[in-house]
């Protein structure tokens, strides 16, 4: 197997600031700033004249599918830091008409299927949550951050040793960021 020389490029939209300091890469835009850190000694990140660069002087099968990540990573940072990263959430209550209230950076889910303590969850820094009704989002320039903070609030009301089939109350994601999951 011959390893080759692999440069990818990609354009830096007008009004999104990228700095790369080493492995570090920030963006800045009109929604916020998000920073990553992507280490590989063999991979090189430079922005310069308007373009995103990612460059391997010798590239494996291994090094070409890590700069295809990055590339992915840096993608979505700057769509993040552009437009946003919003996930919707749903609350389902058959059994028990349980209440969800946002008080400062803490979720609470109160009877939850008739428990008498309320499932609390403290919300992650840089993740915004809004609680309208039935109706959760989470928005976030960085998308593995509101990701990650829906998919907390999902678990927040997981079933455990009951039939799914019956008992399917919870708080359940329904659109994720670029993507529509159920109408």
């Amino acid at each position: 197997m011959t390893a080759e020389k692999l440069e990818v490029q990609q354009k830096i939209p007008v009004g999104i600031t990228i700095t790369v300091n080493g492995y570090s890469v920030t963006a800045k835009g009109p929604q916020g700033e998000v920073t990553k850190v992507l280490p590989h000694k063999m991979i090189k990140i430079a922005a310069a004249d308007g373009m995103l660069t990612l460059f391997c002087a010798s590239a494996t099968k291994r090094e070409v599918k890590m700069v295809y990540t990055f590339n992915a990573h840096l993608k979505n940072m700057i769509a993040g830091v552009q437009n946003g990263h919003r996930y919707k959430l749903k609350v389902c209550s058959g059994h028990f008409p349980m209440s969800v209230s946002l008080s400062g950076d803490t979720l609470s889910v109160k009877n939850f299927l008739g428990e008498k303590i309320p499932r609390t969850l403290r919300i992650k820094k840089g993740a915004q949550v809004k609680v309208e009704g039935n109706d959760i989002s989470v928005e976030s320039p960085d998308k593995e951050l509101a990701g990650q903070v829906a998919a907390d609030i999902e678990q927040l009301t997981r079933v455990t040793n009951r039939d799914n089939r019956i008992f399917q109350d919870g708080i359940y994601i329904t659109n994720k960021s670029g993507k529509i999951l159920s109408s």
